[in-house]
Formats: structure tokens, C-alpha cells, sequence
């Protein structure tokens, strides 16, 4: 699974810290996330795409 969670965050000039903060993980957990070694909870996904004013479809692409 690929994500553009780093393209958001630039977008709001938001480290992996700020963001992290935001939705209640750990700085790694967003580290992870965007280097696409770790898939999300579904609850995570929506805290992440609400913090970022998108959608789960927008942020996150699923791969066959």
C-alpha cells in the first residue's frame, strides 16, 4: 500500500511529530506509514485523513 500522507503533511507544514500528536500514534508509526511498511487500523486511516482534511481514498493507495 502506498500513501500520501507526506504530501499532505507538507501541505500544512506539519512534521511526522505534529502529525503523530494529532491523531495519537507514535512519530515512527507515521515513519512507518509513509514508507509503506505498515498498514494502518481503519481508525487510524480516518484519524490521519480528518487531521489532513481528506479522505481515507484520497490519502491512502491500495495495490492489487
Amino acid at each position: 500500500m502506498k500513501t500520501r500522507i507526506k504530501e499532505f503533511r507538507a501541505r500544512y507544514d506539519l512534521t511526522q511529530e505534529d502529525l503523530a500528536k494529532m491523531v495519537g500514534a507514535r512519530r515512527e508509526t507515521i515513519l512507518f506509514l509513509e514508507k509503506g511498511k505498515y498498514n494502518p487500523s481503519l481508525k487510524l486511516a480516518h484519524n490521519i485523513a480528518k487531521a489532513l482534511k481528506t479522505t481515507i481514498d484520497e490519502l491512502f493507495i491500495f495495490e492489487d
